[in-house]
């Protein structure tokens, strides 16, 4: 059964986040650097069956564009283009980085493992898909 792929998407670095077969859980995957994204979803999609992706949408409180949202809208166009067969949604990726901070706290991760970017990359990512699948 296909899965959806959420991207939280960085200049330097992505993080990933997959539901289950059933879509009933969203759960964070891995961080790869920008460069590596192409090459990673390749594999990624070599194995796994993606029904949808799900980008993280960056706007500032108002609802605006932010300096980041035209490098996410380029990378979601290119996104498109080589995958023309998943649909691309987007989602507001406003507090996601705060949140999955706040999560690895509550969840009693370790300072040394909340202090890794790519652990928040890719919890965000799962933030951005838990807001999606509107858990």
């Amino acid at each position: 059964m296909p899965r959806i792929l959420a991207i939280d998407y960085g200049l330097k670095r992505i993080g990933l986040a997959v539901t289950d077969e059933l879509k009933i859980i969203a759960t964070a995957l891995d961080t790869t650097t920008t460069e590596k994204i192409w090459t990673f979803l390749e594999e990624y999609l070599k194995n796994n069956e993606v029904e949808a992706f799900v980008v993280g949408m960056p706007v500032d409180l108002e609802g605006n564009d932010t300096d980041a949202t035209p490098h996410v809208k380029g990378f979601v166009k290119k996104l498109g283009k080589i995958y023309p067969q998943i649909p691309v949604h987007l989602q507001d990726e406003r507090f996601t980085s705060k949140l999955a901070a706040q999560s690895m706290v509550l969840g009693g991760t370790k300072k040394k493992d909340r202090q890794q970017k790519t652990n928040i990359d890719k919890i965000s990512a799962t933030i951005i898909l838990q807001g999606f699948m509107g858990i």
